[in-house]
């Protein structure tokens, strides 16, 4: 897009609705362009590929059979429609400058978006539940977490996450677009698109902060409530061996959700005066890209029975 086109997106009236976005892109560097789409490229694939192994390897091995492998599957698909609703944007943004995307496009985007990291918070609060029954209440912990009650929790989780999202996506859809139409960043989310309206804004940002309780604070909690009574229990085992086999159960777990509220963290909440619009956006690609690459990592290499099973997948 030359210097002519490029103006003529920009110039547009109040009286005009926005129905495309342009995602400005990534850097003019075309070296440094093709080194990311490749290292994106990488990740995309080998991330849908560890996920499915991890999928099937849940639902084929006896052994996996097991709530906690329920949901890890679980995480896996969620992890590979993240990734599937972001990467293959980004690897064309950064192949070809000024993308574009349609106005009901980008609100797809976002409500997908929004509703697996929601998803992820809440799977990740069933997860600690999860562990802390079997380290807290082992005696009681098959009896307690049934197959139709591990179904429930995580319908239930789809329902939630899809209904938080949906208030905020329908918050977004209602803004008016009538001025700059040009996304300086990798995907239609939340900050973005508020500061590209030309309508007030108040209120979405009200119902986002309001929404944060039940999405991100609430289940947080919960993950650290259920840490620290697992770490109370895991105290009291008198055996070095036993205090290490017991934690280790649940170590994969800690080190996600260490990752997944880390880069949330370091995405939203580190303040943006004086970092840079690039740095904002490779802070985006940790949430979105490297996230979901390095769960089915963390889970696979510390965990004795995926690589049992792994083994005997190789030796059939």
């Amino acid at each position: 897009m030359d210097f002519h086109q490029r103006s003529s997106v920009n110039r547009t009236t109040h009286n005009d609705h926005v129905t495309t976005f342009i995602f400005l892109g990534l850097n003019s560097n075309a070296l440094f362009n093709l080194l990311l789409f490749t290292l994106v490229l990488i990740i995309y694939m080998v991330t849908i590929c560890g996920n499915f192994l991890i999928i099937m390897l849940v639902y084929y091995s006896k052994t996996l059979h097991s709530p906690m492998y329920f949901f890890l599957s679980q995480l896996s698909i969620s992890d590979i429609m993240l990734t599937t609703d972001i990467a293959p944007n980004i690897l064309n943004i950064v192949l070809h400058e000024w993308t574009s995307i349609s106005f009901s496009g980008c609100i797809g985007q976002f409500y997908v978006f929004a509703t697996i990291e929601a998803f992820e918070c809440y799977l990740l609060t069933v997860m600690s539940y999860d562990r802390y029954l079997a380290i807290c209440s082992p005696l009681h912990y098959v009896s307690i977490m049934k197959q139709t009650l591990c179904i429930k929790l995580v319908l239930a989780s789809w329902i939630f996450s899809c209904s938080v999202a949906l208030i905020s996506t329908l918050e977004i859809s209602q803004l008016e677009f009538c001025g700059p139409n040009v996304i300086d960043y990798l995907f239609c989310d939340l900050n973005p698109l508020v500061e590209l309206s030309c309508s007030d804004t108040s209120r979405v940002q009200m119902e986002v902060i309001l929404l944060c309780f039940p999405l991100l604070i609430l289940p947080f909690l919960v993950i650290v409530v259920s840490y620290t009574f697992i770490v109370l229990t895991i105290l009291k085992i008198s055996s070095f061996s036993g205090r290490l086999k017991s934690f280790s159960t649940c170590s994969s777990h800690l080190i996600v959700v260490f990752i997944f509220y880390g880069t949330l963290l370091a995405a939203y909440l580190i303040p943006k005066e004086g970092q840079s619009q690039t740095i904002s956006k490779m802070m985006s690609l940790l949430y979105t890209v490297f996230t979901p690459f390095v769960n089915p990592f963390i889970y696979s290499l510390r965990n004795k029975d995926i690589k049992d099973s792994l083994k005997t997948l190789y030796s059939i």
